[in-house]
């Protein structure tokens, strides 16, 4: 049985109910005691969410194996060099390779020695805003050549509804004596070591052992614990995705709703939720992009059978945010003889990841509709991005992309659309 080290349950507080009383869970306090590192092989793990998680793993004293197919991704890592923004990981990569702890591969054979197997390889969708299960689970499939009796397997990405479960009855059926867990991240791109335990961690398992084991390795981590079964977990993944791209979408619907009729968003906005704590909640408005809200919530749209009304309207809205903003300057500008800069070209600010960014879906609408499209972004290396200063320099009309830091005090010649309101007011 697997344990990052021997737990001691030493409270369990009680058991809080839902709202419909129909179910109940147990949140467990436990103090950890005696250390027992592991041997653990993380797939996909030169990404987003398996990297900050390996050097988080390692730094408290496991061995962690790095299994990526991108060798350029792997080199670079193994140079100590970070691939993408992490907050702390430039710190601490160099740590961890000195260690002898962390170590990279571009094969699965270390799969076999491992302890703990860890996948962040989740399900994508298509063209058609279909999952693509196939991918996942020819890389399942690859695991499974690879495993040893005993192991944890444990899935990290978000997946579609009910793949867990299927898994579980795959590993059973072709006789591999593993136990499969789903326990999703929730971590904030760019933030995950300061969040990996900070953040309640949803725990599921396909039997009461897998379930047990992946609940002491994340307690031993000192997280909190909620257990879940796994199509629970797996739609609680979803549900968080979705709840926050429909937020998002409400504030952007206002926005549009008080361009439309001439008044100022921001101003209204400062004004209800000040000192209001029934709107703690609201979010500013904004380019609602990146690689993951979207991507769940037409996920959770096809696990219902293509029927999420107010997701599906929810991405009519953030996607038709970058179509309303230049309708809105169009009647104003004769845009077929200005030059227009876009600040920022990540999918959110501070950020060097540009994946479904709707700064690229406005550059490209912008780039049929104006004389000339300049794009710039400090963090992007980008061919066609140019710098910030030509842009200040040669651009008609500013549209801010992204809530960069380097952007907030710019105080520019130009008019600039904000829809986030986050530049300064003067």
């Amino acid at each position: 049985m697997l344990h990052s080290g021997i737990s001691r349950k030493l409270e369990i507080p009680g058991q809080f109910q839902r709202l419909d009383d129909r179910r109940q869970r147990a949140i467990h306090e436990i103090t950890v005691s005696d250390f027992s590192p592991l041997k653990i092989s993380i797939i996909g793990g030169g990404g987003h969410v398996g990297l900050p998680l390996g050097l988080f793993l390692c730094d408290h004293g496991h061995s962690v194996t790095i299994v990526d197919t991108d060798q350029e991704r792997l080199d670079q890592i193994g140079r100590g060099e970070m691939p993408f923004l992490e907050e702390g990981a430039e710190e601490l990569l160099p740590k961890c390779l000195a260690s002898g702890r962390f170590v990279l591969r571009s094969d699965q054979d270390a799969i076999s020695d491992a302890e703990l197997i860890i996948m962040t390889i989740g399900t994508p969708v298509d063209e058609y805003l279909d999952p693509q299960v196939r991918a996942f689970d020819e890389a399942v499939q690859d695991v499974l050549e690879h495993t040893s009796v005993g192991q944890l397997l444990m899935i990290r990405s978000t997946v579609f509804p009910g793949v867990t479960d299927r898994l579980g009855r795959q590993v059973a059926e072709e006789g591999h004596d593993l136990d499969v867990c789903y326990c999703p991240e929730r971590i904030a791109q760019g933030r995950a070591l300061q969040e990996l335990t900070r953040l309640p961690q949803l725990v599921s398992g396909c039997s009461d052992r897998a379930q047990e084991r992946a609940a002491d390795f994340f307690r031993d981590l000192g997280a909190q614990v909620i257990e879940l079964s796994p199509l629970e977990a797996e739609l609680g993944k979803l549900f968080t995705n979705c709840y926050r791209y429909i937020n998002f979408a409400i504030s952007n619907q206002f926005y549009m709703l008080a361009e439309h009729y001439g008044v100022d968003f921001q101003r209204i906005y400062e004004a209800i939720t000040a000192d209001y704590p029934r709107l703690n909640g609201f979010s500013n408005s904004g380019l609602t992009g990146g690689p993951c809200l979207l991507k769940d919530t037409m996920q959770l749209a096809s696990f219902n059978h293509n029927l999420l009304t107010l997701g599906q309207h929810a991405m009519m809205v953030n996607e038709g945010l970058p179509c309303f903003i230049i309708e809105q300057l169009k009647k104003e500008h004769d845009l077929k003889t200005k030059t227009v800069g876009v600040l920022g070209m990540a999918f959110k600010g501070n950020c060097d990841d540009g994946r479904s960014s709707l700064s690229y879906k406005l550059k490209k609408i912008l780039s049929l509709e104006c004389r000339r499209v300049l794009c710039t972004d400090p963090y992007i290396d980008d061919d066609d991005n140019t710098t910030l200063q030509s842009v200040l320099e040669e651009a008609d009309i500013l549209i801010l992309g992204a809530c960069h830091q380097e952007y907030r005090d710019l105080k520019p010649r130009q008019s600039v659309v904000d829809v986030f309101g986050f530049m300064s007011r003067d």
